[in-house]
């Protein structure tokens, strides 16, 4: 290559490094511009709380009634589960209530019974009471008379057996009573059992009843269903999920701050979110969560450069107003940049002054 060549070749090579140097002062100027000291920022996705509806008992799915994307409301019935089986043990259930409760209604009239029977045995204890006692003031006439021989011992005899039998009459009676008593104790623990007999079965009725109720998969709050993990009738083992939710009201967006930055932060921190795909717009967001334990810790943590490598992570989430405003626009998965003020005495630069979709 020739003297001028080379001086061409030169000169190309001192204009592109010339360009080079421009190119990075000029990027560090734009990023002082976009970064001022009191503002940390982080890269990351906007996330929001996923919620699994699952089936409570095993059995087979009848229908899936949302699809991917739709929205849905608090306590919408999304899925139903076949209800056939339990159906069934439903009106088992019922019939063993039924006969429960009829048995109640015979343990209550055996009771009764039971009571009539005191009655009358207290009645004739009473009579052989008074029979015994006329019995007994003849019996003493009579031996009166025989002491001054107006009568004879016989009758005295007569007297004195019809006595003793009145006495065993009045002894057979109060046993009976004894009796009764103790079948009036059996009766009412006959009752109570069959009155827990109803309770249990009433118990039983309403388990399935509300397992019946639960075959309803309905949605636990508002939201976007994200993705069906089964289809109509397939088979799902108790707990097994049947299709994701995504609460739409409680979205965020999770990013990492060093050891500094992290340190200034309070919860409830003013904070603006910029997505890639609507950079012209800044979202307010809140500082909801700061780790207390770092990430990407060393295992020894020994000089203070060390310590400058620590990360903390950081959610800033979006207020539920503005998201439900917005809700057909809200969408998680998308990238962007979270910043915070870590000085709220200074103000926010003018390009991350508020500005959300009109």
């Amino acid at each position: 290559m020739n003297a001028a060549g080379r001086k061409g070749l030169k000169g190309v090579v001192w204009g592109g490094a010339v360009l080079v140097l421009a190119g990075l002062l000029a990027w560090h100027l734009f990023q002082r511009n976009e970064a001022p000291d009191h503002i940390a920022s982080g890269n990351g996705r906007l996330e929001a709380t996923e919620i699994d509806v699952a089936a409570k008992l095993p059995g087979r799915i009848q229908a899936i009634l949302v699809r991917e994307g739709d929205f849905v409301t608090a306590g919408q019935v999304v899925a139903r589960m076949d209800t056939e089986v339990l159906r069934a043990q439903l009106r088992e259930a019922e019939a063993q209530l039924r006969k429960a409760q009829i048995e109640v209604e015979v343990s209550r009239s055996r009771l009764v019974q039971r009571e009539s029977e005191k009655t009358a045995a207290a009645a004739l204890v009473a009579q052989r009471r008074a029979e015994l006692a006329a019995a007994r003031k003849r019996s003493l006439r009579t031996a009166a008379l025989v002491a001054e021989g107006a009568a004879s011992r016989q009758e005295a005899d007569d007297d004195r057996a019809r006595m003793e039998s009145y006495q065993a009459a009045l002894s057979a009676a109060q046993a009976q009573v004894a009796a009764s008593e103790a079948a009036i104790v059996t009766a009412r623990s006959e009752v109570l059992k069959a009155e827990s007999a109803v309770s249990g079965a009433q118990a039983t009725l309403e388990r399935i009843q509300a397992d019946i109720a639960d075959s309803d998969l309905k949605a636990p709050r508002d939201g976007r269903v994200q993705f069906l993990v089964t289809q109509s009738s397939e088979v799902v083992g108790s707990g097994g999920r049947v299709l994701n939710l995504v609460d739409l009201s409680d979205v965020y967006m999770t990013f990492f701050l060093p050891t500094a930055a992290a340190g200034r932060l309070a919860i409830g921190s003013e904070a603006r979110l910029v997505l890639d795909a609507a950079p012209d717009y800044v979202i307010p967001a809140s500082v909801s969560f700061v780790a207390d334990v770092a990430q990407f810790t060393p295992k020894t943590v020994e000089t203070a450069l060390e310590r400058e490598k620590l990360m903390f992570r950081v959610r800033a989430r979006i207020p539920a107003e503005l998201l439900r405003k917005y809700l057909p626009h809200v969408k998680t998965g998308l990238p962007g940049m979270a910043y915070v003020r870590l000085d709220p005495e200074r103000p926010w630069p003018t390009r991350l002054e508020l500005k959300t979709l009109p």
